[in-house]
């Protein structure tokens, strides 16, 4: 055996990344053939029909607007009291739930599923999410020393499998004290889904029942494609059903400024505690404070800073979110060329309701993606089917892709 330096835990580790891999084939390609022949389905950022990176004008004109020194200082460690408003503000809008909420500045959206995965999660204990996952979830867990345990998202008719939920929910509270199970809802990635009202019923029903018999569950909802899941308020309506919930039930949300404000590198977010005890919550702020301090000490302050002006003027979120949802617009218009002609060609597809990806079932997707390169299409393969990018084709672009991957399967 070759000789290793590492710690046991960390010995072997090394990041694959199907979507950062796909992306490079895409580079690749493009020098060759140009970027007018070539389709790029991977990448997870919104470009405009140029292909190229779509912001939004006021957030760009507002940033560079402001003081060198702000920008360039310190934060405090739990974030600009300020920013910990706006982003309370901004994550619940008409629908703030009952109870005490308190937020702590991340690094990313990441950053807020980290924090939770490292204090909500006792070490050893397992983490259930869907099966259809943002792949970063597995590594969060494996880098803090916990296991990842997946339900079904769909049944056999592509509606949201409840059955499947509350027996793992189940399964896994007979042999750990508590559990945490992260929802990526609405605008799901990979696959565009959102759960309905009614679905957001059934599973805070699964949830309590466990709480009432004792266990202590904490659920981590990760929102970071919200604003592009349509109407502001319509999209938060469920947050309300956050209201007064049992001590043991804690629930939090993730919290991001990079698709919403088109600010992916700054790498600016929050975790977000609700709860209906205040202890809870002043544990909460404490916990993630530490974890704080010892993985990144504080976050970008121009970043928290730029939230702050942009929440303090009523005029110019108007504006702001009035650019924002042209990108909205420009997704939905590509997805739904997408979702008509996979009907039209008979292109089985996962349900979409908004967000940057939509998501293919493929029995070989790896396959199926290489398949796809030969018509300079390139997408990102996932362990259950294919990731498209509705984020970065452009409209024109977009029509005749279902039918290229439905032959690509054949």
């Amino acid at each position: 055996m070759s000789m290793t330096m590492t710690a046991t835990h960390a010995a072997g580790r090394k990041l694959k990344d199907a979507i950062f891999e796909a992306g490079q084939a895409c580079q690749a390609a493009i020098k060759i053939h140009g970027a007018e022949a070539v389709t790029n389905a991977t990448i997870g950022v919104m470009l405009n029909e140029e292909g190229k990176l779509a912001t939004l004008p006021t957030v760009e004109k507002v940033f560079r607007e402001m003081d060198f020194s702000e920008l360039v200082s310190y934060a405090p460690i739990s974030g600009l009291p300020a920013y910990l408003d706006a982003v309370i503000d901004m994550t619940f809008a008409d629908s703030k739930p009952e109870g005490f909420i308190a937020a702590a500045a991340t690094s990313g959206g990441t950053g807020a599923v980290h924090h939770a995965v490292a204090n909500y999660a006792e070490r050893g204990d397992t983490v259930l999410t869907s099966d259809w996952r943002w792949g970063n979830y597995d590594i969060i867990c494996n880098e803090t020393g916990k296991r990842l345990e997946t339900f079904k998202l769909f049944d056999d008719a592509l509606n949201f499998n409840l059955n499947d939920f509350a027996v793992k929910v189940d399964a896994l509270l007979k042999k750990q004290k508590s559990l945490l199970v992260i929802l990526n809802t609405p605008a799901h990635n990979p696959t565009g889904y959102a759960l309905t009202s009614a679905e957001w019923d059934k599973v805070l029903a699964v949830l309590k029942a466990q709480v009432d018999a004792g266990k202590k569950i904490s659920l981590l909802v990760d929102i970071a494609y919200i604003d592009f899941a349509g109407e502001k308020n319509s999209t938060r309506a469920f947050m309300k059903k956050f209201s007064d919930l049992p001590e043991n039930l804690f629930v939090m949300i993730s919290f991001s400024m990079s698709k919403s404000f088109t600010f992916y590198g700054q790498r600016t977010g929050a975790l977000i505690g609700i709860s209906s005890n205040e202890k809870i919550i002043d544990e909460f702020k404490d916990v993630c404070k530490y974890s704080n301090r010892a993985v990144w000490s504080n976050i970008n302050r121009g970043a928290q800073a730029l939230l702050v002006k942009l929440n303090s003027d009523k005029d110019l979120q108007a504006v702001y979110e009035a650019e924002r949802n042209e990108l909205y617009q420009t997704v939905k218009r590509r997805a739904d060329v997408f979702v008509e002609e996979a009907k039209s060609c008979g292109l089985r597809i996962v349900p979409y309701k908004g967000g940057f990806f939509i998501a293919v079932p493929a029995e070989n997707p790896a396959a199926v993606c290489q398949k796809l390169r030969d018509d300079l299409i390139f997408a990102v393969p996932l362990k259950l089917g294919i990731r498209v990018a509705a984020c970065s084709i452009s409209f024109e672009k977009m029509h005749g892709v279902a039918e290229k991957i439905l032959r690509a399967m054949k």
